[in-house]
């Protein structure tokens, strides 16, 4: 195939993607059915009318998997062992608050492989040109192989802001729960009030575990499955004790304050040991920056005088 050929390829798949996109987010004509006229009515029991309410995801990547198949299978094989297990990616998923399959995790690291290899192959010809013929060779597979462990970082770094605004967030929600024990609620009633009147990314996992204990979900297996799938330590001893006070009949407020308590120590512990190592890292401009432009300052204007007086 010609060059022109390949990219007259690349721009029509690009266009054909875009055009995708575009037509899905156009607003559907005729008469809404008769499920959507229901939706707002069984947000609480229905997990299909809440997914009828969100709106909609426009993602082209389930599609390109199917016709992509074979090569993910042949990724999966090479790069396994490098990404780690399936398991620690739905973990790494759940925590960045990510929808996708591990399957269609994979695919787009497979997309970020290719990507990268291509623009490894272009930094390569450009060297090529410059007199480094083995870098056509080396910066596409460098580029292969920084592609997908790009794209892990980046979704280890997006996991990692989530869950210190979960820990965050975590002895408040505990107080209110507290509060709302303490008023004479049960636990779910202070639950769905947490859910209802509060903010943030901890409520909004409060009310997924609310619509799953609303479906008939028992509530002690929806706290034990949030804290199973995100691994957040403090979200996870919080809810253990709570699971652990449900099944024994133990005072809950009391729990609940203890726990709000103990996730406040472990963020000064957290902000400490964050501070400690700010301290170290401060150094660094101070020695090689800050320090040596002070003595410039303080010892040039000296020299300067002896040798004008010389």
């Amino acid at each position: 195939m010609s060059p022109e050929l390949w990219v007259a390829l690349a721009l029509g798949l690009t266009a054909g993607v875009g055009l995708w996109c575009v037509t899905a987010r156009l607003p559907a004509l005729g008469r809404p059915r008769l499920a959507s006229r229901l939706a707002p009515s069984l947000m609480d029991v229905s997990a299909e009318a809440r997914r009828m309410q969100r709106p909609p995801v426009v993602d082209p990547v389930p599609v390109l998997g199917l016709v992509a198949a074979p090569a993910l299978d042949v990724f999966q094989r090479a790069f396994g062992g490098l990404l780690g297990s399936s398991g620690g990616a739905a973990v790494r998923l759940a925590r960045a608050g990510r929808d996708w399959s591990v399957e269609g995790y994979r695919l787009r690291q497979l997309l970020w492989a290719v990507a990268a290899g291509l623009v490894g192959a272009g930094i390569g010809a450009l060297a090529a040109a410059n007199g480094s013929p083995a870098a056509i060779v080396a910066a596409p597979v460098v580029g292969t192989l920084a592609g997908p462990l790009l794209r892990d970082r980046l979704l280890v770094t997006e996991g990692t802001r989530r869950a210190a605004r979960i820990e965050s967030e975590l002895p408040t929600v505990l107080e209110f729960l507290a509060l709302s024990l303490s008023a004479g609620e049960g636990i779910r009633d202070g639950l769905r009030r947490v859910a209802r009147v509060g903010s943030g990314t901890l409520v909004e996992l409060i009310q997924r575990v609310v619509d799953e204990s609303a479906v008939g979900v028992p509530l002690s297996v929806a706290l034990t499955g949030l804290g199973d799938e995100l691994r957040i330590p403090a979200l996870t001893r919080a809810l253990t004790h709570l699971v652990a006070a449900l099944d024994r009949g133990s005072p809950l407020a009391e729990v609940l304050r203890v726990q709000a308590a103990d996730a406040r120590e472990h963020a000064r512990r957290s902000l400490l040991e964050s501070a400690g190592r700010k301290e170290i890292g401060m150094m660094v401009p101070l020695v090689f920056l800050i320090l040596p432009a002070t003595v410039v300052i303080a010892v040039f204007p000296g020299i300067l005088v002896l040798q004008t007086r010389l």
